[in-house]
C-alpha cells in the first residue's frame, strides 16, 4: 500500500490488475472522459500502455471502502513537460498526476474530491513536491470543478493538445502550489 486516507487506499499496481483496466477501458461511460470512445483497450493494449516501465512513473488502484473502482499515476514532470507546461527555469519538485474513477456507480460522490486532496497531500509530504499539475481536457468542466475545489489553479492552456475522439483538443495546465 502507498498510502490511505480515511474510507480511501491507494495501492501499487499489479499484474491482477489487468482484467480491472481492461474492463474500465472498454467502457463507453469512462472512455468518454478518459482516453476517448474510440480508442478502447484490450488485454494486449492495457500491457503495452500501463505495465511498461516507462520513466518513473507510479501507477496505482484506487480503493474505496474495500472496494476497486480506479487508477491513478503520478511521475516527476521531465524537462519536455516542464518546457511545454512552463516551468522552464522553475527550480521546484514537480509532479503531474492523472486519475480516473472506473467504476461509474462511485461517480458524483465525492469521491472524486478526496482522492484529489489524498494524491496532493501525499505527493506534497512524501514526495516534497512544490508543485503537482494535470492537464484536463478544457471541455471537461466537472472534472476541472473538482481540481480547483481542491484548490488547483488554471495556469495555462494548452491549445489542441490531446488527441481525443477524431479531434484535438484543448488543455488546462491546472497547478497546485505548496510554495504560495
Amino acid at each position: 500500500m502507498l498510502f490511505q486516507k480515511g474510507r480511501l487506499r491507494i495501492r501499487s499496481l499489479m499484474e491482477k490488475d489487468q482484467g480491472l483496466l481492461v474492463k474500465w477501458l472498454s467502457d463507453p461511460v469512462v472512455l468518454e472522459f478518459y482516453e476517448g470512445r474510440d480508442n478502447s483497450f484490450d488485454l494486449e493494449k492495457v500491457k503495452d500502455h500501463f505495465y511498461n516501465q516507462e520513466k518513473d512513473m507510479t501507477r496505482c488502484i484506487i480503493e474505496f471502502d474495500g472496494a476497486e473502482i480506479g487508477y491513478a499515476q503520478y511521475y516527476l514532470l521531465d524537462e519536455q513537460e516542464r518546457e511545454m507546461y512552463g516551468y522552464t527555469g522553475d527550480e521546484a519538485v514537480i509532479y503531474g498526476t492523472d486519475q480516473l474513477i472506473g467504476e461509474v456507480g462511485y461517480w458524483n460522490k465525492g469521491i472524486g474530491k478526496v482522492l484529489v486532496k489524498a494524491i496532493v497531500e501525499y505527493l506534497s509530504k512524501e514526495k516534497q513536491a512544490g508543485k503537482i499539475v494535470m492537464n484536463p481536457q478544457s471541455w471537461n468542466k466537472r472534472a476541472i470543478r473538482c481540481y480547483e475545489k481542491c484548490g488547483f489553479e488554471k495556469v495555462k492552456l494548452l491549445p489542441e493538445h490531446e488527441w481525443h475522439e477524431g479531434k484535438f483538443n484543448d488543455c488546462w495546465v491546472v497547478e497546485y502550489n505548496n510554495e504560495k
